[in-house]
């Protein structure tokens, strides 16, 4: 019976702190001590248990954690169901979550309990009001959506106001449930094709941003205004020069893609059940046909084509390798390549050519290499070379000079996408040699075509060889000898290119010193000129993107503030085609690709065996690079790269998204540079690229993220709800095949945010992230283990972590015990703050600690002698624990030189925690009758 006193009383005590905590507004410190409380109550303080558990809502509560609110007012109802404060509490929070029918149940029941209380009645009026007029509301919908319409198709009516209001009130009731199937009893429909047939842009888009309400999620729905918008009418959207219409129709799209997809997935479900379902796969191959035939229709606009080819990438390939089904990519390519190789295949401006937009290459390209990414065996990858090899053979056999032009664009855009496709092309008999002859044609189309093909064709050193030995001299001759600039800027790119094909080897340049400077300083002199059109600007930030990898041109560049700006305004500019080129720029500069330092030794046998030796640039020197970055970070590098996020563009490729993640890394790397970093949107704008993209780049933005979560509070670098998604990406760095340097950074993260809230401990946990944690607690690695340790002190805060401690059969609390006696004072300082967590949070654990080991004492000892105030501070705390927890338990460390050892600390005048907690632990050790008050030195 003592000892369930003992802890009442210091369960109760923690609740009166919990309560100042709260009193304080402190409430995410009052949540922790209430859990702690809890953890200290036995199965016989109901009473006391439903306290905290109301105090936990009332944190909750004010933490806008509704869901936890409910949970802790429901555990505290059980205790006591006439609660009125739980009761309350819970309808609050029920009332956020959505269930306002059950809020007014524990309103009504609060009533019923205290009738007087004023502010119960108010509550429960405010509610029943609002839901008073959410049926008024309903009920008059009806005749809303007939006035809408009437108002919308009413030619007469002069008023575009309140014609504009009413298409918005459509659209935001055709995005709820209730109100999207009013609009569809209510003739919707056909009103709405009777919008989109007045051809007016403020009432197609309206009509088309409804029609996406109506069929989301709703399969019913979206086969029957599939069947009455039919083919026709959406192409004649998809041919308005309008970008904001075609966006509207592929939201509509996607919409209709994801309602059909879900209804696939039924039918599969359903022929398993033998469960009879309409045939949606039909409707769905019969809708990507019709989209097929749509993008070499030669009346859909450029806008409306690059719409198509988006819907394709998002919705064709699979979201994961692991679903083993890709038939509707093999459908795609049987029935549709030959169509998007078409639209790849169109030259631009060509009278008899297809209408295309600046981005349609580069977008046929993603969809091409996305295709062919999704291909699962040898078999299938083969079919897609035979095709492509089919079409351009096709076009540059039989059809004279137009013919080879659109064979070798076709080209140019496969070597964008799956260069693997584009190379086996270029193997065909005379598409190299009509390459070169088309690039001396005096006709400017020509040219631009087949100079572009030649850039693309030179990435493989194959390649750079034969057009270094047979286009070198051509190319030099269109750079100084034509007379347009459009022409010959892409003969600079492609001498740019052949002069970079040593890359970062300082021995190994293709040309003549100081010709790739002269090239680079005529790609900036054209991409500062405003008077240029955007493409000549792309080809020059393409041209540096290579010549970059020259450092006497990277340290040039950055003397450039002229160039630095006109580089970062193409990164914000609508043309997506230049996102590549800038970040591969950014790269260069920063010096953020891979490269390993060379072994000594090897570098010594090669010298003996007379091989190539790569030699690094001196301007490639670490101070070299730090200074490059500190003036990047200055001209405003971190908000171009949130920019070019923040662009929902395909050119934002995977390999894109892995350069501009080099990038962020290399700007984080100095600790001064990260409060920068993150209020220019740069810790929002590594999040995403953490969790998509190649696993190269994902890691590479997770290690960014590791390193400003380490030095920055993580609820200023990452507000609100997004502290919660940087969780996944650093767990990821705790996996096997990461480095040491990503482990421990990755470590050192967590502990910061483990250290925050008892929410985030959850979020960590459920990211599977302790057993992880744990097996790094027996690295080699010193500061890896030490991170470990530090990280599972924070862990060890949630009662969830620390009850896995008392675990039958468990050597945890044994591991923490002994490490708390190592000699590495950080390694200690760990252990012994995860044992003083554990046994404030658990008074069992106290008990469990002499079990574990026959050298507990020497260790608590040893920390209480330590040098170490720190340490001194956290034996302290555990010994006053153990004190509390157990009466015999602390008759046995009375009887030791503990007892002398304390009393000493309690008269320490300059370590006054420590004198504190040791005269708490005597004065504890003076009630339970152990020893007389005068052995206390402290009084």
């Amino acid at each position: 019976m003592a000892e369930t006193a003992e802890a009442s009383t210091a369960s109760s005590e923690l609740r009166r702190e919990g309560n100042v905590l709260y009193q304080a507004g402190r409430f995410e410190e009052a949540l922790a001590v209430y859990t702690r409380a809890l953890g200290l109550c036995s199965l016989e303080e109901r009473a006391e248990k439903g306290l905290l558990h109301r105090n936990r809502a009332a944190c909750a509560l004010k933490l806008e954690d509704y869901a936890q609110a409910e949970l802790d007012a429901s555990e505290a109802l059980k205790v006591d169901g006439r609660d009125v404060k739980s009761l309350f509490r819970r309808s609050q929070a029920l009332q956020q979550l959505g269930r306002p029918d059950q809020a007014i149940q524990d309103l009504q029941r609060c009533i019923s309990l205290e009738p007087r209380n004023k502010a119960f009645q108010e509550a429960l009026r405010s509610l029943g009001s609002s839901m008073q007029e959410k049926m008024r509301n309903m009920s008059c919908t009806d005749s809303k959506v007939e006035q809408m319409f009437k108002l919308l198709l009413d030619n007469e009516e002069k008023d575009l106001d309140k014609k504009q209001k009413a298409a918005q009130n459509l659209i935001v009731l055709a995005r709820e449930e209730a109100g999207a199937e009013k609009i569809f009893q209510n003739d919707g429909v056909r009103l709405l094709l009777q919008l989109l047939d007045t051809g007016r842009l403020d009432m197609t888009l309206a009509a088309l941003r409804t029609l996406a309400g109506l069929c989301q999620g709703h399969r019913s729905r979206t086969m029957a205004i599939l069947t009455e918008l039919g083919p026709e009418r959406l192409f004649a959207v998809l041919e308005m020069e309008a970008e904001q219409v075609c966006l509207a129709a592929y939201n509509l799209l996607q919409v209709v893609f994801d309602a059909l997809k879900e209804g696939l997935q039924k039918e599969e479900l359903g022929k398993k059940d033998n469960i009879l379902v309409p045939d949606t796969a039909k409707e769905l191959k019969l809708l990507l046909r019709r989209l097929l035939e749509a993008l070499t229709r030669d009346r859909i606009s450029g806008y409306g084509r690059d719409s198509l080819l988006n819907l394709l990438i998002n919705k064709v390939p699979r979201k994961s390798p692991q679903d083993p089904n890709n038939c509707l990519t093999l459908w795609v390519i049987d029935q549709g390549l030959k169509d998007i190789l078409e639209v790849g295949g169109t030259v631009s401006q060509s009278p008899e050519g297809l209408q295309v937009t600046e981005n349609t290459h580069m977008t046929a390209a993603v969809l091409l290499n996305k295709l062919y990414g999704d291909l699962k065996c040898d078999a299938e990858r083969e079919n897609f070379h035979r095709l492509c090899e089919d079409y351009v053979r096709g076009w540059f056999q039989d059809h004279g000079i137009p013919g080879q032009l659109r064979a070798i664009q076709t080209v140019s855009c496969l070597l964008q996408g799956p260069a693997e496709a584009g190379n086996r092309v270029l193997e065909l008999s005379g598409v190299m040699e009509g390459m070169l002859a088309l690039c001396a044609s005096s006709k400017e189309a020509e040219q631009l075509v087949a100079v572009e093909a030649l850039i693309h064709a030179a990435d493989k050193a194959k390649r750079a060889t034969f057009i270094t030995a047979n286009g070198v001299t051509l190319l030099k001759e269109i750079y100084k000898h034509s007379p347009r600039d459009t022409i010959r800027i892409r003969a600079l790119v492609g001498l740019c290119k052949l002069g970079s094909a040593g890359g970062t080897d300082f021995s190994m340049k293709q040309f003549a010193e100081g010709s790739t400077l002269k090239l680079a300083r005529q790609c900036r002199k054209w991409l500062c000129n405003e008077a240029m059109d955007h493409g000549t600007r792309h080809w020059a930030a393409e041209g540096l993107a290579f010549l970059t990898l020259d450092a006497d041109v990277k340290e040039e560049l950055l003397e450039d503030k002229a160039a630095l700006q006109a580089l970062f305004h193409l990164a914000r500019s609508e043309n997506q085609s230049s996102l590549f080129a800038v970040a591969s720029t950014l790269v260069n500069c920063t010096n953020s690709y891979d490269h390993e330092e060379p072994d000594p030794q090897m570098v010594e046998l090669a010298k003996y065996a007379k091989q190539h030796i790569p030699e690094k640039h001196p301007k490639d020197k670490p101070e070299f690079v730090h200074r490059r970055v500190k003036k990047l970070l200055g001209a405003g590098m971190v908000s171009a790269l949130t920019c070019m996020m923040k662009k929902e563009s395909v050119a934002l490729s995977p390999a894109c998204r892995e350069l501009i993640s080099r990038v962020f890394l290399a700007a984080v790397e100095d600790p001064e540079d990260r409060g920068a970093v993150v209020a220019a949107g740069g810790g929002k704008a590594l999040i995403p690229l953490a969790l998509e993209g190649t696993d190269v780049g994902q890691t590479k933005a997770a290690q960014a993220l590791a390193k400003i979560a380490i030095t920055t509070a993580p609820e200023m670098a990452f507000p609100g709800e997004r502290v919660y998604e940087v969780v996944r990406p650093l767990v990821s760095l705790l996996h096997l095949n990461r480095s040491g340097l990503q482990n421990f950074e990755g470590l050192m993260a967590l502990t910061n945010l483990a250290g925050t809230s008892e929410r985030l401990r959850q979020k960590i946990v459920k990211e599977k992230a302790l057993p992880m944690v744990e097996g790094y607690m027996f690295e080699e690695h010193d500061m890896i283990r030490v991170a470990a340790v530090e990280c599972m002190c924070n862990l060890a805060l949630s009662p969830e972590v620390a009850e896995l401690f008392l675990a039958e059969g468990s050597d945890r609390l044994k591991l923490i015990v002994l490490y708390s006696g190592e000699e590495d004072d950080r390694l200690r300082q760990a252990a012994s703050g995860t044992l003083a967590v554990l046994t404030s949070l658990m008074p069992e654990i106290c008990t469990r600690i002499p079990q574990v080991t026959e050298a507990w004492l020497e260790i608590l000892q040893a920390l209480l002698l330590s040098p170490n105030s720190a340490l001194q501070h956290r034996g302290a705390v555990v010994a006053r624990n153990m004190v509390a927890a157990d009466k015999e338990l602390a008759a046995k460390l009375m009887e030791t030189e503990t007892m002398e050892i304390l009393s000493a600390l309690c008269g320490l005048k300059d370590q006054p925690r420590v004198a504190q907690v040791a005269q708490d632990c005597m004065a504890q050790a003076v009630s339970l009758g152990l020893i007389k008050p005068g052995a206390n030195a402290g009084e």
